[in-house]
């Protein structure tokens, strides 16, 4: 059978570009990118040989700016609406221009303080217009057929009716904390007392739907692969996660191991999934979010694809500081019998699962912060620590954390000394294993740094070394069995092509089961090295797969040239690519030697951040290569997630040498792979 337009695009080597909506600029939008503004960005796109459109997730996240932290996985976020394409807008003109006067000609948009103001208007053009608005509503009409298609708009508009009643707090922090099972949900919606403000938020998602979709078809026309970005979490205060609570597990929060970039690990506060939950019910939740997904895209990209085959969870007793004391999800865990065959008995298995505190230790950590003090001030400090969080084995030198201590927040919340809670909250860590649930223990990420660990002899180290790795494999089988089963129903259930971020430390299981679903993966040039070599080389182009995505930076990353002006090695990149003149300072002619050489791996996609394509025209250079990121992580300012297009897609496009460069792009053929002769460190390209 021949293969469609859509399908045959998905199959050819192409050149992509990643924009966040919000960046997009037109003469007619207000301050930010619009979901019409698609199309004339399409068309400068098309010009430039650029067959691929990456965005950045464009779900509802209500105040929050990160586009990681969405209300919902199906609602469209209102600040890409364009209000003056609203044919009840058409008496709104003189508000509509003003608000584009004052915020079109900033170079970053204020998110939440134009996200107020689009809504304070939509709010005004939906009072005037809420008889007409009604009538289109009911069953038969044209926004009653789109909710009886979109059903998943019901909880979502209780869901922001009641958030905004609350001053857009948690659902969690609502007064009174209002849960609501389906049928209490449906009840609600019917509510005539609610009735104006539900239909005001499914009002503006039935139009920001026809004008994605609408942009998106326009694309589609002009030969432009549309890719979205899914992320697998989801936010803990979200629609999905009130409505749905039966489908995770809000007892864990995800993240991240510890590693070189973040010594004690990450906690994103996201519950994890409850799979066992969502294949009882089809994974019902996971195919609705992709036939919604399907409506605008023909790719996607699936953030943290590595949480399907397993997740590192944390309790959500303990915060950031402790994801060292999180664990993987699903694993096979370490049982009582099986540290009794080493010869552990009960007191042994609590000296290595519970933290144990030595007396001195305590005095030492006060006393190290209060050289100056009073010995009877420092005793006091001390003393205050025992008494709030520790009790004494027996007559031993010896302390355990009370039973009301749960988790490093219990901690953080005492009131002792400073120094005293540091030292505490280090402590709560130091242990061999986890005992997550009663007789089930998880290897600690530092179990080898644990003072229990250090107390073994060496045949029992070795005995428990191996015991840990056992227990390991036996785990990666499972993930790999999970990751499988997961994303093969991922795919099976939507015709959109997925595209994995699959970075980080991932076990082998991942790439082999990417690559037998023909899942593209993500390859991050500047991290895409050969780590376990000496002099950590980077891995050449020509040696790429071909199901895979090629990138030379990311939005949580410097651009190229910010990377090459201020953080590379570029003397060992210059060697790599095989141009040892380079100048220090980046420049147009840098950018086309860097984005010629990315552009001939042998991956499918070569897709670049916008601000990448747009260096190699001098006249797109911001003065500070730093203020053309889209996001600085671990960050919380006004500054992430607003960056803009310097201008208009046609006024960009008047730029020849640019438009030229681009297209010779799209033209670079893929390079040669390169395999190291044996027996020597030669290397032949073949």
């Amino acid at each position: 059978m021949a293969k469609n337009k859509d399908e045959t695009r998905k199959d050819r080597r192409l050149i992509g570009v990643v924009i966040p909506v919000g960046a997009l600029r037109a003469e007619d939008s207000i301050g930010v990118g619009e979901f019409p503004d698609l199309v004339s960005f399409g068309n400068l796109c098309s010009k430039m040989g650029v067959g691929l459109i990456q965005l950045l997730p464009v779900n509802d996240t209500g105040y929050q700016d990160s586009p990681y932290f969405a209300l919902t996985a199906f609602a469209l976020h209102p600040l890409y609406l364009k209000i003056g394409a609203l044919s009840e807008a058409e008496a709104f003109s003189g508000k509509l221009k003003a608000l584009a006067e004052k915020y079109n000609q900033r170079n970053r948009f204020p998110c939440l303080e134009l996200l107020r103001a689009k809504i304070a208007l939509l709010r005004e053009i939906f009072d005037a217009n809420k008889s007409e608005i009604n009538t289109k509503a009911k069953s038969g009409n044209s926004l009653g057929k789109w909710i009886e298609e979109n059903p998943w708009v019901k909880p979502y508009a209780v869901y922001r009716r009641i958030k905004e009643a609350n001053e857009e707090r948690s659902w969690k922090e609502w007064n009174p904390q209002i849960r609501m099972n389906a049928a209490e949900i449906e009840a609600s919606w019917k509510d005539a007392a609610y009735k104006d403000e539900h239909l005001f938020w499914v009002w503006i998602q039935e139009a920001l739907d026809t004008q994605f979709k609408n942009a998106a078809a326009e694309l589609a026309k002009i030969d432009i692969l549309l890719e979205g970005d899914l992320p697998i979490l989801m936010n803990e205060d979200s629609c999905d996660v009130w409505a749905h609570p039966e489908i995770f597990h809000q007892d864990l929060s995800a993240g991240a191991p510890p590693d070189m970039y973040s010594p004690d690990g990450q906690n994103w506060g996201f519950p994890i999934f409850n799979w066992d939950a969502q294949e009882k019910n089809g994974y019902a939740w996971w195919k609705a979010r992709l036939k919604t997904a399907e409506k605008y895209y023909s790719a996607y990209r699936i953030d943290h694809v590595l949480g399907f085959f397993r997740i590192w969870a944390s309790r959500r007793e303990d915060v950031s500081s402790s994801s060292g004391l999180g664990r993987y999800v699903p694993y096979v865990p370490v049982l009582t019998k099986d540290l009794e065959k080493l010869g552990f008995d009960k007191d042994r298995i609590r000296w290595v699962s519970v933290p144990h505190i030595p007396t001195g230790e305590v005095w030492d950590a006060v006393k190290e912060a209060m050289p100056a003090a009073d010995p009877a001030d420092v005793a006091v400090a001390v003393e205050n620590i025992f008494s709030q969080a520790l009790d004494r084995i027996g007559n031993e030198e010896l302390w355990l954390f009370k039973k009301k201590i749960k988790g490093s927040k219990d901690i953080e919340s005492l009131f002792i000394n400073p120094a005293g809670k540091a030292y505490l909250e280090k402590a709560w860590i130091n242990r061999l294993f986890l005992e997550y649930e009663k007789g089930l223990f998880f290897p600690t990420w530092f179990y080898r740094d644990s003072r229990a660990y250090k107390s073994l002899s060496e045949k029992e180290a070795e005995a428990l070394d191996a015991l840990v790795e056992k227990h390991f494999e036996a785990s990666e089988e499972i993930w790999e069995k999970e990751g499988t089963k997961l994303l093969s129903l991922i795919c099976s259930a939507s015709s959109m092509l997925p595209c994995a971020e699959d970075l980080g430390a991932v076990p082998p299981c991942v790439p082999r089961t990417l690559t037998s679903l023909k899942i593209l993966g993500l390859r991050v040039v500047r991290w895409h090295r050969e780590w376990d070599e000496e002099g950590q080389p980077y891995v050449p182009f020509g040696n790429y797969p071909e199901l895979s995505v090629c990138t030379p930076s990311v939005h949580d990353s410097s651009t190229l040239r910010e990377w090459w002006d201020r953080e590379t090695d570029q003397d060992v990149f210059t060697k790599f690519i095989g141009s040892p003149s380079l100048p220090k300072v980046y420049n147009p002619g840098t950018a086309k030697i860097f984005l010629g050489k990315i552009a001939g791996a042998a991956s499918r996609f070569r897709v670049f951040q916008i601000q990448d394509l747009l260096h190699l025209s001098r006249k797109w250079y911001a003065d500070d290569p730093a203020s053309e990121r889209v996001n600085v992580p671990g960050t919380l300012n006004d500054f992430n997630w607003t960056w803009r297009l310097p201008a208009l897609p046609e006024e960009i496009a008047k730029d020849a040498d640019l438009i030229n460069a681009v297209k010779e792009l799209g033209e670079t053929k893929p390079a040669k792979a390169v395999v190291k002769k044996k027996g020597g460190d030669g290397a032949k390209a073949v």
